[in-house]
């Protein structure tokens, strides 16, 4: 049976009932997928739940990047630096369509956070902690030079500059990647399914009693072990578990705006100081440039975290710093994401000083609940925490369960090996599609979305007569329903597609199309329609209009 159909989804509720597994896994982000995929694939019985749908935390409002972390060098966090550097050639090889080389420019200026020597020296340290080599060895600029890269940069401030080797990605897609090849392996993934209460034998903790959101009824998971990934919400479950200590989670907002590319038609990624001290990234990205981003501590509503206005400002007020001649303003942000990093506390330090380190906490219910991290070291965080499971797992039952072996697991289907691999794919598809009224980019975004499964996407198209924007985003739909587990049209636009954040304006020219789509395809009724409309309505103006803080 296709675990990850949507047609499918209430047979696979129905056989959850009916069988203990060996691992509960609570949070569908790309930390609690990427569990899911160690657990399974090491041959642990495995149920994943999300109470939202996948990557709909965190794993979707990151900046969108396997980077090494740079910043990490001046807090002196070594191992950090080390881990999720080699991390990151680790990950574009299991998904080379999705993980994309991307070189970083970082000017430096005068008055800026880095001098010349200071940021040679990083960057050597950086490669060899990353194990960089090559043409992707960092290359320090002359004033000249780093102006060819970026003719844009503000001038008389500009000295030098330096470029690096990062990885772009779409950790939405990363997730679901994840969530799919856990799936190739037996586990069971579920969204729309909430934690309600944990299940005791003992004082042991031994699964947990749900509710499927999705049809409203109850559901039990019985399980010998119990992981909470939940992000922002492991102090949460913590609480349900009565094992939340004075170690707790910092709530960090990272707010990100997107402009249409020749608003910011920048050739270039560039990594760069703002006036207060901080850096920001600005990211070309097919029709549109995105920034990013803010890091301020959160207080607020975790289940609705919005940009406001003074977000806004600041970045704007930044790119207009380090690009005079792009004159952003408010109106020109076409849409924009906030999101929260589950960093742990630490008392004296601001948010942007507090480690990214991840760290994992065991209460003595044997609740396991890991949080901190990065996007990049999503998979060393599933090995460690697996591990610990594992070796339990072997004492109990006296029996042996195969080591961590998930750098070796491609995502999608594995045929796109390397980088040149999928720029020859996309020169395939660029072809194919030249003839037809697509935009120019479309076979881009179509490989980086969904690898050599956009033939799949692309066929269908064809075979029905017409290949436009509306058919394409319908063939996509199609896709998404049978692979990837799509019950509401916000899962669609925003977490599968991205086109909430990128292509915000195709949203609103196909939404009552779609929306009639999914009516059929899952038996809506008008108020069940009505309530979907609704909700994408909401998710539009969120991303796209901004209010003063009531702070």
């Amino acid at each position: 049976m296709n675990l990850l159909a949507s047609s499918n989804r209430s047979k696979v509720v129905e056989s959850i009932s009916q069988n203990n597994v060996d691992l509960l896994v609570v949070g569908g982000g790309v930390t609690g997928a990427g569990i899911a995929l160690d657990a399974a694939s090491r041959g642990l019985k495995v149920i994943l739940v999300e109470k939202n749908d996948f990557a709909s935390g965190t794993s979707s409002k990151s900046t969108k990047l396997i980077h090494g972390g740079l910043r990490y060098l001046k807090q002196l966090e070594i191992n950090l630096v080390r881990e999720v550097g080699s991390e990151r050639a680790i990950v574009h090889r299991l998904a080379p369509h999705l993980v994309v080389p991307e070189k970083m420019l970082l000017p430096l200026i005068e008055g800026g956070t880095l001098g010349y020597y200071s940021t040679s020296f990083a960057l050597k340290v950086y490669d060899v902690l990353a194990g960089v080599g090559g043409e992707d060895k960092r290359r320090m600029l002359s004033k000249k030079e780093t102006l060819t890269f970026e003719p844009l940069l503000r001038q008389d401030i500009l000295k030098s500059g330096g470029i690096y080797a990062e990885y772009r990605t779409d950790d939405a897609r990363l997730t679901i990647e994840l969530i799919k090849k856990a799936a190739s392996f037996g586990a069971i993934s579920l969204n729309y399914v909430r934690v309600d209460n944990f299940i005791y034998d003992q004082g042991k903790i031994k699964g947990a009693n749900c509710t499927d959101l999705h049809s409203n009824n109850s559901l039990t998971i019985n399980a010998k072990y119990v992981i909470s990934a939940t992000g922002p919400w492991v102090d949460q479950l913590r609480k349900k578990d009565k094992s939340l200590t004075a170690k707790h989670l910092f709530l960090s907002k990272g707010v990100h705006l997107v402009v249409p590319y020749e608003k910011l038609p920048l050739k270039q990624s560039i990594y760069f100081d703002v006036p207060d001290g901080r850096m920001i990234f600005t990211i070309p990205r097919h029709r549109t440039t995105y920034i990013g981003t803010t890091d301020t501590p959160y207080k607020g509503d975790i289940n609705k975290v919005l940009t406001n206005r003074e977000d806004v400002n600041y970045l704007i007020q930044a790119v207009n710093n380090m690009f005079p001649s792009a004159q952003l303003k408010v109106e020109d942000v076409e849409s924009s994401w906030a999101g929260l990093r589950p960093l742990i506390f630490e008392e004296g330090k601001s948010a942007s000083e507090i480690s990214r380190k991840d760290e994992i906490f065991e209460s003595k219910s044997g609740l396991l609940s890991i949080a901190g991290g990065k996007l990049t070291g999503y998979r060393k965080m599933a090995e460690r925490i697996v591990d610990m499971v594992a070796d339990r797992y072997e004492d109990s039952l006296k029996k042996d369960l195969k080591d961590c072996y998930t750098e070796s697991i491609r995502l999608s289907d594995g045929s796109l090996k390397n980088a040149e691999d999928v720029i020859r794919y996309k020169k395939e598809l660029l072809e194919i599609l030249q003839p037809y009224n697509l935009e120019q980019y479309t076979s881009d975004y179509l490989v980086h979305n969904y690898g050599k499964q956009a033939t799949i996407i692309i066929d269908e198209m064809i075979k029905k007569g017409t290949v436009d924007e509306l058919a394409l985003i319908r063939a996509e739909m199609n896709y998404c329903m049978k692979h990837e587990l799509i019950l509401s049209i916000a899962d669609f636009f925003i977490r599968r597609t991205g086109r909430l954040y990128f292509d915000i304006n195709s949203v609103k020219r196909h939404k009552e199309t779609i929306l009639s789509d999914f009516q059929n395809l899952l038996n809506w009724d008008d108020e069940k329609r009505t309530f979907e409309a609704e909700q994408l309505d909401q998710a539009i103006f969120e991303a796209s209009n901004f209010e003063l803080s009531k702070v």
